[in-house]
């Protein structure tokens, strides 16, 4: 396995990736693998552009055509 050195980084950055190793009840340098491991290699979720590309075609925009109350108009739904 190979080594990696990181250097010159906040020490706010250490802090936070020490405390969330805490949570995780791991070691400052298993969260550090784990996050590079999640960010790097893990298949992420699809984009919002693509989720709508997916999205089947249900209708034409006139179906969906908002209709506006009166202004004024006290109905009262039961």
């Amino acid at each position: 396995m190979a080594n990696l050195v990181v250097r010159n980084l906040d020490q706010c950055i250490v802090d936070a990736l020490k405390q969330r190793a805490a949570q995780h009840g791991r070691s400052a340098e298993a969260e550090h693998r784990a996050l590079l491991e999640e960010l790097l290699l893990r298949p992420k979720g699809k984009s919002f552009a693509e989720a709508i590309l997916t999205m089947p075609n249900v209708g034409q925009d006139d179906d969906f055509e908002r209709v506006e109350d009166e202004v004024g108009n006290d109905h009262v739904f039961s």
